[in-house]
């Protein structure tokens, strides 16, 4: 207890005297009998109320898809989910696996988190933890010790990467059993300031601010009251509802989409008259003002409908989406915009529905980060989520609509009922706002108390100072700028970074971020003015450290060889062929790596140079990666390394990524380029030597900042062969080909054309190296 108290204690001082702790989310397995949750190829079972990973030694086939096949797989045991899915259990010769621990999990950005398992393992475990949600998550590698008793283990997961409805993922890399009974997900946070909501769906679209629930607005209209829609919302063109994709789309607080109903078949839309540049197409659904009744179990009181009509063949001609409910804002919400919806739901018959984010016009698809799965019953329930809106694809119209996939898991005829529709913003501080931070002199970022930029009319710039000039101890040398205050979440998401290389005294592009700190060149008090009709921002250094001068750029000298070891063939070089006994190629190109590692943490946005000189004994293309530590890759870096066999020099400039592939991932801790070098299947061996890693600096020759040391080895690892192990340069398997250490524990079979066949093939293999009749 006594250990317990000094950490609340040390965290209370550290985050403030307000800071309290709040659980996220807590699951007990022992409420479930079978997995609850969605399936990835594994399926962990249920012994005893316990949730039960067997390891790798096994993988799990979908039992009605494999009986389809004419030559199906079996099993002596079948495994049930929560849903009532039916897989069968097979053997497996691999050892990673993956599967979902937690849903429905509200996280924020850069929040960090603790997460707490009451598991047993039968042999020490080293797993890496997916944090978040598709395209925004945090890996964290953990371990789980081995125990014969169920122990609490504790993990930490820093910097959160997404805020919103998240889950919680396992890979683990091993066959021990892995038993779990409990997981609860915490994190500790600053007191926020009260907050204040404005709901929007209202008959005029303006929004008003609300005290407690949507039912105090006069002229709410998310409950159906007004009983049927204006004309003027119905009106057809050749059967084709013309005000889903006009001005007056965003006056429907409620929009629909049936299945063989509602088709334009020989309909084309012109881009130039479509408000939001929709490209033509074809035979495709258009949305119509969702249907309203009168609710037959409470008079007086009207719902919005979704009759969900089915495919011909249920089996092949569906997609989630051939059914769909809308939720439509009469404005535009904006990236760091915190939004919460609210909704009463049920359906004649138990069905999940997924959930998407729409641009203005219903059925136009924006981003696939909704609110969550959706579960109806037959009973009426009561949805409630906060969301920070952050616009993937930076686009100007921002999301209008939530849309509900009505046809995921229920391809059979269905409705869907909808009662008390309400779509609510946080009012926040809007503006120009700065928090500042030094972390080596414990200044921490405070967005509650942003300074407000003020406007000059002499500058024609929004202007605001941070430090104060004669003390020293307020002197930063970081700072992050958002148009929003009033949450820490909605601060963050809604920030600026520089568009170019930063220089005191000049006027600086900058463009839209979330989670952009801008790092000064030193510590000091500065001036900073935001000109946005320009695009453009200006630091001036009223008093502070003297800038640093730039020093010679040096080369690490080792010579460093890489021998790659054969792979195993790709999917795509070998297929699966069941008639042939082929199972599917398991190899990689990332199946030998190497890895440049910075001295530091890089942010986003900061502009390296990279030099090498190269050469290999064959032949070979090399992809480059960005990774945080090593293998963990985030995006790539930047492009292909042609190797051949005659010694080359690279030189690449390398700004360092603050987003993912998708746009919206936030980006943190970047501090690694990894080299793919298994993108050919044959052994090689490549040397890279003369390294250079340094910031960009206008002056030749010289640099603000050497990333990486001038002698020894300690920036440099290796990933030889499949797995996920990365070591030192020259450790054990540094500069050694292992093919004949992982040979003999290796339990694969080959045909004689060196592909890899199933267990149950039958005649001359190749096992360990040597021939036998199978």
């Amino acid at each position: 207890m006594k250990k317990l108290f000094t950490l609340v204690a040390l965290l209370a001082c550290f985050l403030g005297a307000k800071a309290e702790w709040v659980e996220d989310k807590a699951i007990d397995y022992s409420k479930f009998n079978a997995y609850p949750f969605m399936v990835m190829g594994f399926v962990p079972e249920w012994v005893d109320g316990v949730m039960t990973d067997l390891g790798g030694n096994y993988t799990y086939a979908n039992k009605a898809e494999e009986d389809k096949k004419e030559e199906g797989k079996s099993s002596d045991v079948v495994v049930k989910t929560q849903n009532g899915t039916e897989y069968y259990r097979l053997a497996s010769e691999g050892t990673w696996h993956q599967y979902i621990i937690a849903t429905e999990v509200p996280m924020e950005l850069d929040f960090t988190y603790t997460v707490k398992a009451v598991v047993r393992a039968s042999a020490d475990v080293s797993m890496n933890l997916q944090f978040g949600n598709w395209g925004a998550l945090k890996e964290t590698q953990v371990s789980i010790p081995a125990s014969d008793d169920f122990q609490e283990v504790e993990w930490e997961v820093t910097g959160c990467l997404f805020s919103g409805s998240g889950f919680l993922c396992a890979q683990p890399n091993t066959a021990a059993t892995i038993e779990w009974k409990s997981l609860t997900i915490s994190h500790y946070q600053k007191e926020q300031r009260p907050t204040t909501w404005k709901e929007w769906l209202t008959s005029d679209g303006e929004g008003v601010i609300v005290e407690s629930t949507p039912s105090a607005i006069p002229t709410y209209v998310g409950g159906a009251e007004f009983g049927s829609w204006p004309a003027w919302a119905l009106e057809e063109t050749d059967g084709v509802n013309i005000n889903w994709r006009g001005d007056k789309s965003n006056e429907i607080c409620a929009w629909s989409i049936v299945r063989g109903k509602n088709i334009d078949s020989d309909q084309t839309i012109d881009p130039i008259t479509t408000p939001d540049g929709f490209e033509p197409v074809t035979a495709k659904p258009r949305p119509f003002p969702c249907e309203i009744m009168e609710d037959p179990d409470k008079a007086g009181n009207h719902l919005f409908v979704v009759k969900t009509t089915a495919a011909d063949n249920p089996i092949t001609d569906w997609q989630a989406w051939d059914n769909q409910f809308f939720i439509m804002s009469p404005r535009p919400w904006k990236t760091g915009d915190l939004v919460k919806i609210s909704f009463k739901y049920k359906a004649d018959a138990a069905a999940t529905a997924q959930t998407q984010i729409h641009h203005k016009n219903p059925s136009h698809y924006k981003h696939y980060v909704g609110i969550g799965d959706v579960s109806f019953t037959t009973e009426w329930q009561e949805f409630s989520k906060e969301i920070t809106f952050n616009d993937a694809q930076g686009s100007e119209d921002g999301g209008w609509c939530v849309a509900f996939n009505l046809n995921v898991d229920n391809k059979e005829p269905n409705t869907f009922y909808f009662d008390d529709l309400s779509m609510q913003t946080m009012v926040l501080d809007e503006g120009w706002f700065v928090a500042s931070s030094n972390a080596s002199t414990g200044i921490e970022y405070d967005y509650g108390t942003a300074v407000e930029c003020v406007y000059d009319e002499n500058e024609e710039a929004y202007v605001a100072t941070v430090g104060t000039v004669g003390k020293k101890e307020t002197w930063v040398n970081e700072v992050m700028i958002s148009t929003k205050r009033g949450n820490d979440t909605a601060f963050k998401g809604a920030t600026i970074k520089l568009d170019e290389a930063f220089k005191v005294d000049e006027w600086l592009a900058y463009k839209p971020a979330t989670l952009a700190k801008i790092k000064l060149p030193v510590a000091g008090v500065w001036k900073i003015s935001v000109a946005p009709e320009d695009g453009q921002i200006q630091f001036v250094k009223l008093e502070g450290e003297e800038a640093k001068e730039p020093v010679d750029i040096v080369t690490n000298p080792s010579v460093l060889v890489i021998n790659g070891v054969e792979r195993q063939p790709t999917s795509n070089e070998q297929p699966a062929d069941p008639d042939k006994g082929i199972a599917e190629g398991t190899g990689q190109t990332w199946d030998n790596q190497f890895f440049i590692v910075a001295n530091r943490v890089l942010e986003g946005g900061e502009k390296t140079v990279i030099e090498f000189d190269y050469v290999a004994t064959a032949p070979a293309k090399v992809l480059t990666g960005t990774h945080a530590a090593p293998g963990d890759y985030r995006k790539g870096a930047f492009g292909d390394v042609e190797f051949t066999t005659e010694e080359q020099h690279l030189k690449k400039e390398y700004e360092i990524p603050s987003v993912g592939w998708d746009g919206s991932t936030v980006l943190t801790g970047m501090q690694s380029i990894s080299f793919d070098m298994a993108v050919i299947k044959e052994a090689n061996t490549y040397t890279i030597k003369n390294v250079k890693w340094y910031l960009a600096n206008d002056t030749e020759g010289k640099t603000t900042e050497n990333l990486i040391n001038a002698t020894g080895t300690d920036n440099f690892k290796v990933k030889i062969g499949a797995g996920n192990k990365v070591l030192p340069y020259g450790s054990e398997t540094g500069i050694e080909n292992v093919a004949a250490k992982s040979a003999k524990t290796s339990t694969a079979i080959y045909n004689l054309a060196g592909q890899r066949v199933a267990n149950s093939f039958k005649g001359l293999v190749i096992k360990d190296g040597k021939k036998f009749v199978k």
